[in-house]
């Protein structure tokens, strides 16, 4: 735990707690300090189970959508962030901005015919490990089409495991899984082991 205020949480400090299985959170935007979390039942998507529905299908067929890869990293934390609760605040948004900048996080966008955004995620990568932290849309089905887009990149550049954190409903549809710490730390120490690049 650390609720002293600072103003980045240190990079280092950031992906070491990734590679020991644990995640920061806030309590709400404007929320100085933050808390490391973890899960003792982890969600996560097996690469080779991804799934999204027909109608989310149409719409990648029907390019509804033009997809850019960490053009506008900032901007899609804090659309992350816009909701009614969020554990996503300013101090995470400026500490995490810094992680893109080194290489380490990513955002997934999906872009309206005019430049606007209309949907995306963000996340963190490290060895052949991504840790999906989350994901907004402002059109219909944005989210889903950008999770779509990101499983491409990950497959494509040979990723060995998805991190959600946690299981849900919501997820599940996507081909979310829950699997016990003890399976999870197994998986996120072979994966370590091995380097993946987050590209187009």
């Amino acid at each position: 735990m650390n609720d002293n205020p600072a103003r980045i949480i240190p990079p280092e400090t950031l992906l070491t707690g990734y590679a020991r299985g644990i995640f920061p959170m806030s309590e709400s935007r404007q929320d100085p300090g933050y808390q490391w979390f973890t899960a003792r039942r982890r969600g996560i998507i097996p690469l080779d189970r991804f799934r999204v529905s027909g109608n989310v299908r149409r719409m990648i067929r029907q390019e509804r959508y033009r997809p850019r890869i960490n053009r506008n990293f900032r901007r899609v934390m804090e659309l992350c962030a816009d909701r009614e609760s969020t554990w996503i605040s300013d101090l995470l948004i400026d500490s995490y901005q810094v992680l893109h900048e080194m290489g380490f996080a990513h955002s997934v966008e999906m872009v309206n015919r005019d430049g606007s955004l209309a949907g995306g995620l963000y996340g963190v990568s490290l060895g052949a490990v991504f840790f999906g932290e989350s994901m907004f849309k402002k059109e219909k089905e944005a989210d889903k089409v950008a999770l779509w887009h990101c499983h491409k990149i990950l497959q494509k550049n040979e990723f060995e495991l998805w991190d959600t954190q946690y299981y849900t409903e919501h997820l599940a549809q996507f081909g979310c899984v829950e699997i016990t710490s003890e399976e999870y730390r197994e998986k996120l120490e072979r994966a370590l082991r091995k380097e993946a690049v987050f590209k187009e």
